[in-house]
């Protein structure tokens, strides 16, 4: 039991702090469970994991939502933007083909190359923001570029956070962007996982319900940092961060 709680206590830091930042959660978790062999972790319970992030999100940016009532331009932006990932994940989900994907060889090349193409996407000029140049043309762009997330090592934060760098928005307002987006995102994954674990045995839902709210502490700790730290920095040392995750991979794969 108590095992199971440590390796929990690890995934739900992974998840948490990972999820939001451009470096790949699911493919973090996969590294993790493989090189330490982990009894406790599986599809179920990445998704529970991401049931915590998404509490997490919902709380932190509670008044956003509450406010998009009055801002149903936003809302429907916010919809559009996740049909492209939404649609695709479920069928990838269903047909099983998500696990040909998860394997550390093809973390280690979107790991890298994706890296590669965040740090391009930073470099361009500040010119628009999310109040006033958020359209339904750059949330469909965003949206598909966001499909990509469903394979290991992509990350779904940072191919959002790039794509809405490509456009020119700032920092902050593209993972305002990527934040909102993560909704419906994460609400999928774990309605999915949530069908599947009250079939399962009432040990495993216990893990369950550990792994959300430990998720969920570090998810939110983790959005707060991450705004702050947008509105200061670049994305560089994520950059960084990827190439030498990709390169410690490459060594163990060909080497």
């Amino acid at each position: 039991m108590f095992q199971e709680f440590i390796e929990i206590l690890i995934l739900s830091a992974i998840q948490g702090v990972s999820e939001f930042l451009p470096i790949s959660s699911s493919a973090h978790l996969i590294l993790v469970s493989n090189l330490y062999n982990l009894k406790t972790s599986s599809l179920l319970i990445d998704i529970s994991l991401h049931l915590g992030s998404l509490l997490a999100i919902i709380f932190f940016f509670r008044k956003d939502l509450f406010d998009l009532r009055n801002n149903q331009k936003l809302l429907s932006l916010i919809i559009i933007g996740s049909l492209p990932l939404v649609i695709f994940g479920y069928i990838l989900h269903v047909t099983e083909l998500i696990h040909l994907l998860r394997n550390i060889k093809v973390i280690a090349w979107t790991t890298l190359f994706f890296g590669i193409i965040l740090y391009f996407a930073d470099q361009r000029k500040i010119e628009q923001n999310i109040s006033t140049n958020l359209d339904i043309k750059s949330i469909i762009f965003i949206g598909l570029f966001q499909i990509l997330a469903l394979i290991p090592g992509v990350s779904r934060a940072g191919i959002t956070l790039t794509a809405a760098r490509f456009l020119k928005f700032n920092r902050v307002d593209s993972g305002k962007i990527s934040f909102l987006l993560s909704i419906p995102a994460l609400a999928g994954a774990s309605v999915l996982g949530l069908k599947d674990a009250f079939n399962e045995t009432i040990e495993l839902n216990y893990i369950i319900i550990i792994s959300t709210i430990l998720s969920f502490l570090f998810s939110y700790a983790t959005v707060k940092f991450f705004l702050e730290y947008l509105n200061k920095f670049s994305l560089n040392i994520f950059v960084f961060y990827r190439i030498i995750i990709s390169l410690i991979l490459f060594s163990i794969i060909y080497f």
